[in-house]
């Protein structure tokens, strides 16, 4: 990846013009409590560029430069912190293992950085995303403008990198798409494993737990974000997060969980029955959905806008909610008034990359964006119908359905880059079923051991 990155500020650079300078701060460390932080993780534009996983770091980019155009400013070596934290790189290490041409300790910043802004004429640099830092740039250039008489200017100009930084974001190369094919993969597998090990009795966190081990065991040390395993009511909650309820036998539980590997997201979501069995309306909406997801899918392609997916699946699930009797009235009046966002209220889908809901516009000079090759997004309709619905028959009460996958454009149309986890009511009752059978050996009399239990009848 080091000639990539090296590849992508070329090319940033040579956007931005002779005369700028660009300044990309890392994220910082995060308390989680009394000295104990959160896992760290760097701020993904600046990893993108550099792909260096440290934090208190800085890269700085000066198109033109002669000693060199890219300076990264990073902690020095300390073999008595690094004996309770871990190795650093220095700045050795910046220069040998990162590519920098240039390599200065962070604690040299407010000397250093303020000569490399002089006679520049913009800076590129995102105001309020890193509050501790913004407030260290007016200061710099207010130093560089006290030296006026000396014949140095200040730059004129303070202008976002997101545009020119998140618009290459948006495109993947072929690595980036290895690297999320690989986390769909794991993902699928971790969801085919939490599918098989569903049964009543057992909580939420046990699938989670489930999914958390297989994400590791095939090397994502994290998920792209906190998963989200619910039950029953649980279900009709979009960010539900809890994982702390009973499965009970003849809801659906709604898992939506993906894996990070080596900074890429996936993004999955199953719903599935907890006994291995759907009811006839659990069905009914399922299928409905699944229908929905297909035809959103195959307006992924070239030349369709972003909008287009989320229209097929609106029309889809409009006419399905009428059918079923949810929605009364005029089709076209019906999508026209939105009235199916009492059951549907997100949007199908969203960008997909090094963030979850990863960066990107949709909407290009208020025309919503074509799709091109390299993009990645997520197709992900729903149904929710919590208890208590006015006008709905209960049998449709607390039935929560979303069914995600990430697809990948191609220059053909597109690539279901998380495939490989069950979704029509066959695959998935089959799966499960086949999972709940008795072994060979437990049919002969031998108990099958299992890996989870459901709570009051053994261990984990």
């Amino acid at each position: 990846m080091k000639r990539e990155h090296a590849a992508r500020r070329r090319r940033l650079m040579h956007m931005m013009g002779k005369g700028s300078i660009a300044i990309v701060p890392t994220a910082p460390v995060r308390r989680r409590n009394r000295d104990v932080e959160y896992p760290y993780r760097p701020d993904s534009d600046f990893y993108y560029l550099t792909g260096f996983p440290e934090p208190e770091a800085v890269a700085v980019l000066v198109p033109g430069r002669s000693q060199g155009e890219y300076i990264l400013f990073c902690r020095e070596r300390d073999p008595k912190q690094e004996l309770w934290t871990g190795r650093r790189a220095g700045q050795e290490g910046a220069r040998e293992h990162y590519g920098a041409d240039d390599a200065f300790p962070i604690g040299d910043l407010d000397e250093i950085l303020p000569g490399l802004l002089e006679n520049r004429d913009k800076v590129f640099y995102t105001m309020g995303r890193c509050p501790e830092f913004d407030h260290k740039i007016p200061a710099w250039l207010e130093r560089i403008r006290s030296k006026s008489r000396a014949g140095v200017h200040a730059p004129a100009e303070i202008v976002s990198l997101d545009p020119l930084l998140h618009e290459m974001r948006l495109f993947k190369s072929r690595r980036e798409i290895t690297l999320m094919r690989r986390a769909a993969r794991i993902s699928a597998a971790a969801h085919v494993r939490a599918m098989q090990c569903c049964r009543p009795g057992l909580r939420e966190y046990h699938l989670e737990a489930e999914l958390l081990a297989s994400f590791m065991r095939q090397g994502a040390r994290s998920p792209a974000y906190p998963p989200i395993v619910g039950g029953g009511a649980n279900a009709c909650i979009l960010h539900y997060t809890d994982n702390a309820d009973e499965l009970r036998d003849g809801d659906l539980v709604l898992v939506d969980a993906g894996a990070e590997y080596q900074y890429y997201a996936a993004d999955i979501t199953r719903t599935y029955p907890v006994g291995g069995r759907f009811t006839p309306a659990q069905r009914e909406l399922y299928e409905l959905v699944l229908a929905a997801q297909t035809a959103a899918i195959d307006k992924v392609r070239p030349g369709n806008h972003w909008q287009d997916p989320h229209t097929a699946a609106v029309r889809v699930l409009t006419r399905g909610l009428r059918d079923l009797g949810l929605l009364r009235g005029d089709l076209r009046t019906l999508i026209k008034t939105e009235a199916y966002k009492r059951f549907f209220m997100h949007r199908t889908g969203h960008w997909l990359g090094m963030d979850v809901h990863d960066v990107g516009n949709y909407k290009v000079e208020g025309h919503w964006r074509l799709l091109e090759p390299g993009m990645v997004l997520t197709v992900e309709p729903g149904l929710y119908v919590p208890a208590g619905s006015k006008g709905v028959a209960r049998k449709w009460w607390n039935i929560g359905i979303r069914i995600e996958d990430d697809v990948l454009v191609t220059r053909e149309g597109c690539e279901i880059l998380s495939a490989g986890v069950p979704k029509t009511v066959n695959e998935i009752e089959a799966l499960m079923e086949g999972a709940q059978k008795p072994s060979p050996a437990a049919r002969g009399g031998r108990r099958r051991r299992v890996s989870i239990q459901a709570p009051g009848r053994g261990k984990m």
